[in-house]
């Protein structure tokens, strides 16, 4: 089974853009743009709000509140810039 590293710190830099920080050691930006302004992702247009993304003390994620999460193991692939597949071949 592939393990991904547990995502640990999280901040929001500018306009839809994360820092993101792993327990690896692994840390750095995420673009989230492609998503702004379309369904539930237009909270973000609201920059105090984006401001305000915090990891969950009750479950891994990425979130702004109950309603607004994303998957950490999706946004550390992201940051790597590998797929799923490509992360598992060299685990």
């Amino acid at each position: 089974m592939v393990t991904i590293p547990k995502i640990i710190e999280v901040k929001a830099i500018a306009p839809y853009t994360l820092w993101l920080k792993y327990a690896n050691g692994e840390s750095g930006v995420v673009d989230l743009s492609k998503w702004s302004g379309t369904g539930i992702f237009k909270k973000w247009d609201d920059r105090e709000y984006f401001q305000k993304v915090f990891i969950p003390t009750d479950h891994q994620a990425v979130a702004w509140d109950h309603e607004l999460e994303l998957c950490p193991n999706s946004l550390y692939l992201e940051l790597i810039g590998e797929k799923y597949e490509e992360y598992a071949a060299h685990q």
